[in-house]
C-alpha cells in the first residue's frame, strides 16, 4: 500500500463505533410502535427487516440488528435520525397544553371559581362533585403539606376531559392577574 492510501483508509476504531451507532439505530427502530415506524423514511427493505426483528429475541435478535445495520448504508440515516429525533421530542403545542393544565390545576386549588365555572361551561361532561372533592382534598393537602395525590389526580382528571372532549370555543382564557 502507498502512503496515499494509508491517508484515505478509515480508521479501525473509526469503523467501529459507526457500526455500534448503526446498531443503536436499528435497536431504536426496532422498539418503535408501528404508528410512529410508519413516519420515518425507510425503504421496504429496511421496515421488512425491523418488522423481523420486532419477533426475534436475545442471538437472533442481534443478528437481525447486524443486518439491519447493513442495509443502513442505502438509507438516507440522517433523514432517520432527524424523523427519531424529531418524535423523541414533545411538540410545542403539548408543552403549551401541559401548563395550560397545570395552570388550571393551580388556579382551582387556589380557589378560582370563575375558572370551575368556565370549565363546566365549556366541558359539560365534567362531573362536579368529583372535580369539587379533588380540588377540596388538594388544598387540604397543600396545606396540611403531605403529598399532594389530589392534585396529580386533578391533573390527571383534567387532562382527560380536555383529551376526550371536543370543542369548537376557545379555552378559558389563563388568568393574567394570577
Amino acid at each position: 500500500m502507498t502512503e496515499s492510501e494509508y491517508a484515505v483508509r478509515p480508521n479501525k476504531t473509526q469503523l467501529k463505533k459507526e457500526i455500534k451507532a448503526l446498531n443503536h439505530l436499528g435497536q431504536e427502530l426496532i422498539s418503535l410502535p408501528p404508528s410512529a415506524l410508519k413516519k420515518v423514511p425507510l425503504s421496504d427493505n429496511m421496515l421488512r427487516a425491523i418488522e423481523d426483528g420486532k419477533r426475534f429475541q436475545r442471538g437472533p435478535l442481534q443478528r437481525q440488528l447486524r443486518r439491519i445495520a447493513s442495509l443502513m448504508q442505502y438509507e438516507d440515516v440522517d433523514a432517520i435520525q432527524l424523523e427519531l429525533a424529531r418524535q423523541k421530542q414533545p411538540t410545542k403545542q403539548q408543552t403549551a397544553e401541559l401548563h395550560q393544565l397545570e395552570q388550571w390545576r393551580d388556579r382551582l386549588i387556589g380557589g378560582d371559581e370563575q375558572l370551575l365555572t368556565e370549565l363546566i361551561d365549556q366541558y359539560p361532561v365534567i362531573d362536579r362533585q368529583h372535580i369539587r372533592q379533588l380540588v377540596r382534598n388538594a388544598g387540604a393537602e397543600l396545606k396540611r403539606n403531605t403529598t399532594p395525590k389530589s392534585a396529580r389526580l386533578l391533573f390527571k382528571y383534567l387532562s382527560e376531559i380536555k383529551r376526550t372532549t371536543p370543542t369548537d370555543e376557545t379555552d378559558p382564557p389563563a388568568n393574567p392577574s394570577a
